[in-house]
């Protein structure tokens, strides 16, 4: 930097990033990655605008390795073979807007359903979308109640119905029963309806274990979405979206200017987050992401037991890296940027949070109970 206050500036707002990614354990981001070795792609602007499966005339992307990782994500999520389509998104609320999107010109007189406990950006979303929708009642836990989501569609049964399942909230990572939300479509012999299951945190990792319910294409899902900056890592935030390819047919169209079909939200779209995504894969393997998703799920066992220790009632749905307790102090909730909701707050045992990190969390609220 030329001027001395300026690098000031910023040898202290990079001293200040370092402190607060140390003191990071309510919201959902992996911090074990290390992607040094693709530091010389950032002198380039890689674009991936347009469709990934359909080359460009702007040729400075990287839609071969985007293919890689869409083709990954569709297999791990059961897509149809030759019937399946995704891209790499900003993240898991743009692949929910896409996901809408699609619906909607499936369904234009289609209504949304949700849960009271689903992510704020789908309101968000359905709102842009000018989509009708219906909240429904969640569970304790933060699942969706079945019983009411019966009744709404039972009493709006001449519409189509687009259901937005959470396969982990926010708050309580609570996983919404696909197999039972067919049964509730089923019971109002429902003939037209879209599933799609926002996956932002919890898809990959419950895909890799093979956990059940499933969620996949297999089990009823219509499109899946997951963040990449979650549970994989990334230093810039990014998602996957995979729906059926007959779906995204209907909305492309074709632009001369960059010699690709337009089939995405955004037009030009951050070539540098595959590659990203592609290295983790391929670095890690099936068996290294799994090996972290063990490594989570037990030390979200042992923060579950400590919080219990001294007192402040933990617990964690099934299948869960999501430790909800009774919230601790104003100042303790700052220090940890502890996410917290009228009474309650958690700690999310992401993977690169270490055990020491943790104990001096724990060590702080219990001190200032």
């Amino acid at each position: 930097m030329k001027n001395s206050q300026d690098q000031e500036y910023l040898d202290i707002y990079i001293s200040k990033v370092k402190d607060r990614a140390e003191k990071m354990l309510g919201y959902p981001i992996a911090r074990d990655f290390d992607y040094s070795e693709l530091y010389q792609l950032l002198k380039y602007p890689l674009n991936n605008l347009g469709d990934p499966l359909v080359e460009s005339t702007y040729d400075l992307n990287s839609r071969s390795i985007e293919r890689e990782v869409i083709k990954f994500f569709c297999d791990l999520f059961d897509a149809p073979k030759d019937n399946s389509w995704g891209y790499v998104t900003n993240g898991g609320s743009e692949g929910n807007l896409y996901a809408l999107y699609v619906a909607r010109e499936l369904y234009p007189n289609g209504i949304v359903y949700f849960s009271e406990s689903t992510h704020y950006s789908a309101q968000k979303n359905i709102h842009l979308l000018n989509m009708s929708c219906i909240s429904i009642r969640s569970q304790k836990n933060g699942e969706i109640d079945y019983e009411d989501l019966k009744e709404a569609v039972h009493q709006n049964r001449q519409y189509p119905a687009i259901i937005f399942a959470n396969i982990g909230t926010t708050m309580t990572e609570a996983k919404d029963d696909i197999f039972k939300i067919k049964e509730a479509l089923k019971i109002s012999a429902i003939r037209n309806s879209y599933i799609h299951c926002d996956a932002a945190l919890a898809g990959t990792y419950l895909s890799i274990l093979e956990c059940e319910p499933k969620f996949n294409f297999a089990a009823g899902a219509d499109s899946v979405a997951i963040s990449g900056h979650k549970f994989i890592g990334s230093p810039i935030p990014c998602g996957v979206v995979i729906v059926k390819k007959s779906y995204r047919d209907r909305i492309g169209q074709t632009i001369p200017y960059i010699g690709t079909i337009d089939t995405t939200i955004t037009g030009s779209r951050n070539g540098h987050s595959p590659v990203f995504m592609w290295y983790a894969i391929k670095k890690l393997g099936h068996e290294g992401l799994k090996s972290r998703a063990i490594e989570s799920m037990e030390m979200a066992e042992y923060v579950e037991t400590e919080l219990n220790k001294i007192g402040l009632n933990a617990w964690r749905n099934k299948n869960s890296i999501t430790v909800v307790f009774d919230k601790p102090k104003t100042e303790i909730c700052k220090k940890w940027q502890l996410a917290s909701e009228n009474n309650i707050a958690h700690i999310i045992c992401m993977p690169g949070i270490s055990k020491k990190t943790v104990d001096e969390c724990l060590l702080d609220i219990k001190n200032n109970r």
